[in-house]
């Protein structure tokens, strides 16, 4: 059975679980002749009943499931004769990836060694007792853990209790592996930026004017230590950010008060919706517009009025991100306003204020906390956005603050670092994970800087 129908099979019982102890939790409660008391109501126990279920048999399963593959790989490869054996790593992923082939049907067993055509029935008969062994062990595990939790159920169990504590050990599993993840994506992208380091200086690296990380394959030849100053795109993520946000924050902040405070319900249902579409077109979409419509239309502005404007620009860029981040603070700052008390507008109002000083005197304020988290969340996406500078504002790592002129990001830098066959020993590799890094330091100190600011309000308004 695949993985896929066995975790089917084990929700229709984990299901049966949970009704079989609801209804002997209802059974001992109304028993013939009058009325007894459960500790739990009956809910707790069909959770009980369903935990027991599903636990052990999720445990064993996924534990088995991340083991089984290297161990039969291992099985299959330490059968094979010494003469065709493998000798290093490399040699024994090209073989494993020979026999998986032959193994799929991918690759006939006629245009291989006889060996490793033997190797591949092997693999396929220990696949197949493995498939058929995982699904016996989680359904008896399912079928006993069940079971077992059923003939346990009794008015005196302290069943909230009990599935409140397993409930608690989740969460707090769920919250350690969230944290592991993030300290993991930290560790590996500083082990990868210190080796960075090592090879080029930090002060040349955060100070460095020239960016041309397009290293030499020879030392004889000429620029052999390419050039890793970052400034030119630091300078162009803020300006291609702070055009986007130049543009959203007044637009979405705006829409967002006309839509809480002013708009029709017949209006606001129509155009909150409608708003919130532009969440949702692809990136890449956005891209096409700026390149062919945007852009275009910005050069040939600027050329009626004597401008020099390039074919791809930072304003071009920065006006299409402002437009696509514009539902981002729309819709949390009409959220966080809707949401202000109805006791603060009447109090405004009956001390004589009009509807527009309580929304600058009184709404903004209160929900200030709400509106700065919206502006964070759409300055980290266009921080983020790769696609639209791309296509917009080109790949030339330039030096300047004019909008007009074509700049990069750091994000597009490291697309194009880690794109094609790379050798993750070389600086020119490495850069991406360093710029990864600053970018991470960068977003880290935003949302410092927007934690003070929500704290220092809310305080304030609370």
């Amino acid at each position: 059975m695949q993985t896929g129908n066995l975790l089917m099979v084990l929700a229709v019982m984990i299901g049966v679980a949970y009704f079989l102890g609801h209804v002997r939790a209802t059974g001992l409660a109304r028993p013939l002749g009058g009325i007894r008391h459960l500790h739990s109501l009956p809910f707790y126990f069909s959770m009980r009943s369903a935990l027991w279920c599903a636990l052990p048999a999720l445990l064993v399963m996924g534990t088995w499931l991340a083991f089984d593959d290297s161990i039969i790989r291992t099985m299959v490869l330490d059968t094979l004769p010494a003469d065709i054996a493998p000798a290093d790593e490399s040699a024994r992923n090209l073989m494993i990836s020979q026999i998986q082939n032959v193994a799929s049907g991918a690759l006939p067993p006629s245009f291989v060694d006889p060996q490793v055509a033997a190797a591949a029935e092997r693999l396929s008969r220990i696949q197949s007792t493995n498939t058929m062994a995982v699904t016996v062990v989680v359904l008896v595990l399912a079928i006993f853990g069940g079971a077992w939790a059923w003939l346990k159920v009794s008015p005196e169990m302290r069943a909230r209790q009990q599935v409140e504590k397993v409930l608690q050990w989740m969460f707090m599993l769920c919250a350690t592996l969230a944290i592991l993840t993030t300290v993991g994506i930290v560790a590996s992208v500083l082990f990868e930026s210190l080796q960075f380091f090592g090879r080029v200086p930090f002060t040349e690296f955060m100070f460095g004017l020239q960016w041309s990380p397009q290293t030499a394959l020879r030392s004889d030849q000429v620029a052999a230590q390419g050039a890793f100053g970052a400034i030119p795109l630091f300078v162009g993520t803020l300006l291609i950010s702070f055009i986007a946000l130049l543009v959203a924050v007044p637009v979405g902040l705006m829409s967002a008060i006309y839509l809480a405070e002013y708009a029709h319900p017949k209006v606001r249902s129509f155009a909150k919706p409608a708003l919130e579409v532009l969440a949702g077109v692809p990136t890449v979409v956005y891209g096409f517009f700026a390149a062919l419509t945007v852009a275009p239309f910005i050069r040939d502005l600027g050329e009626s009025i004597g401008l020099n404007v390039s074919s791809e620009s930072a304003l071009a860029a920065g006006l299409v991100m402002g437009v696509m981040i514009i539902p981002f603070i729309s819709s949390l700052a009409d959220d966080v306003i809707t949401a202000v008390p109805q006791s603060l507008r009447d109090g405004s109002l009956g001390l004589g204020a009009t509807h527009s000083e309580t929304i600058k005197k009184v709404i903004l304020p209160a929900a200030l906390p709400g509106i700065m988290g919206g502006i964070l969340l759409a300055a980290s996406r266009a921080i983020g956005e790769t696609m639209i500078v791309v296509m917009a504002a080109g790949l030339a790592a330039n030096l300047t603050v004019n909008p007009l002129e074509a700049v990069t990001t750091i994000t597009v830098q490291i697309v194009t670092l880690l794109t094609g066959d790379q050798e993750f020993d070389s600086a020119k590799t490495l850069a991406a994970f360093a710029l990864g890094l600053m970018l991470f330091v960068t977003t880290l100190a935003m949302n410092v800087l927007a934690l003070h600011i929500v704290k220092k309000y809310r305080e304030q308004y609370d």
